[in-house]
């Protein structure tokens, strides 16, 4: 029997990271991935770096962005400098443009809201966000300057986590999908895989991202579903942006390549990955809305991916009351930006520290205690 001191089940940015960090400390660690490492959710993203809150659900969720943003630099000096490969991170800021009659009272409200969460945010004029980004549209009304959130290639970032853990000597193994925890009683002594094999381990992360839920033991404390969201890579001459650009209905990312990125849909129709002529028209309407040069754009790539959602949208970080158990899933539309936190806070439950941060908010155990209630009061018929 295979033994180590950590076992990860999902080999996407969370698990690499976690793979990277825990190898670093000298702990024997190996991966288990269903299909081929960084290809689910960490290949289909966009790999926006940005701790505003989308909705209201996701304030909650706000300090640990920020704390996340604060270690990226060198998250990814580490990563470059251990994989020897790049990893397309631009720190070059974002601008969210309102095309409303009302956008200067929207704008207003944008901005204090950013304030009041401690988030750095610059109200500016039409006319200012088209001398920092001349792309975008005369129809825009008012724009918020984030100057100090970023971008990253996640696909590049993902093949350099992947090579910078395997080169810390953490093991990866790619088809090899995690079929349940091994339990005894209360204790977690490692997992099973889908071959029958057991691997012994005193710490075992489920960072399988939207399948968290399916290994069997780890779903009471992951109950995560597929939040599908549809994407294109175009290609223009004509549209040069430097900054990842938002409006109330897409987002662009400029790569280092010269494409931009548009995307991307939310909608619940389980593990299905289908591209549909209405994910993309409506993601092609809103980018050439934004940007009117990018109706000359050549389509290059479509693709959709399955983020992790959970009922409250926010993540679940930390251990479990089955000890040695510890889950790292549902980050939803945030993975990439909180690889890094997780990867460290994960790191110092598997060390006995106690976190800086406060994350009883994103504890697994919310969900335990919420079916153990509902369990509670079920009437017996």
């Amino acid at each position: 029997m295979k033994t180590f001191d950590a076992v990860i089940a999902g080999g996407g940015l969370i698990g690499c990271a976690i793979a990277l960090e825990l190898s670093r400390t000298g702990l024997r660690v190996a991966l288990f991935e269903a299909r081929e490492p960084g290809r689910e959710a960490s290949w289909a993203s966009a790999g926006i770096l940005s701790p505003a809150p989308e909705s209201s659900a996701m304030i909650a969720m706000v300090p640990l962005g920020q704390a996340s943003m604060a270690l990226y630099p060198d998250f990814i000096a580490l990563v470059e400098e251990n994989s020897g490969l790049p990893t397309g991170y631009r720190p070059k800021g974002t601008l969210q443009g309102l095309f409303s009659r009302h956008a200067k009272q929207e704008l207003n409200t944008i901005i204090a809201l950013h304030h009041g969460l401690g988030l750095k945010a610059e109200a500016i004029s039409a006319a200012e966000a088209r001398q920092l980004e001349p792309a975008i549209s005369e129809e825009v009304e008012a724009a918020a300057l984030r100057p100090d959130e970023a971008s990253v290639d996640n696909r590049l970032l993902s093949a350099a986590l992947l090579e910078a853990a395997k080169r810390g000597n953490a093991q990866i193994s790619a088809a090899s999908p995690v079929q349940s925890i091994w339990r005894e009683n209360a204790h977690c002594r490692g997992v099973k895989l889908a071959n029958g094999e057991r691997i012994s381990a005193r710490h075992t992360i489920i960072a399988a991202g939207c399948f968290s839920s399916q290994i069997s033991g780890a779903e009471e404390f992951a109950p995560v579903r597929p939040a599908k969201g549809q994407m294109l890579s175009l290609r223009c001459e004509a549209a040069k942006i430097e900054r990842v650009l938002w409006s109330e209905r897409i987002y662009l990312v400029p790569r280092n390549d010269g494409r931009i990125l548009a995307g991307a849909t939310v909608e619940h129709v389980g593990f299905d990955k289908t591209v549909t002529a209405s994910g993309i028209h409506a993601n092609l309407d809103a980018a050439i809305e934004l940007v009117p040069s990018l109706a000359a754009a050549r389509v290059e790539e479509t693709w959709a991916g399955l983020r992790p959602d959970t009922p409250d949208h926010l993540p679940i970080i930390g251990p479990t009351d089955v000890e040695g158990l510890l889950i790292a899933t549902g980050h939803f539309r945030s993975g990439v930006l909180l690889t890094p936190v997780t990867a460290k806070l994960i790191a110092d439950y598997v060390a006995g520290m106690t976190p800086t941060l406060d994350c009883d908010r994103f504890s697994p155990m919310r969900f335990r205690s919420v079916a153990s209630e509902a369990k509670a009061t079920t009437p017996h018929l």
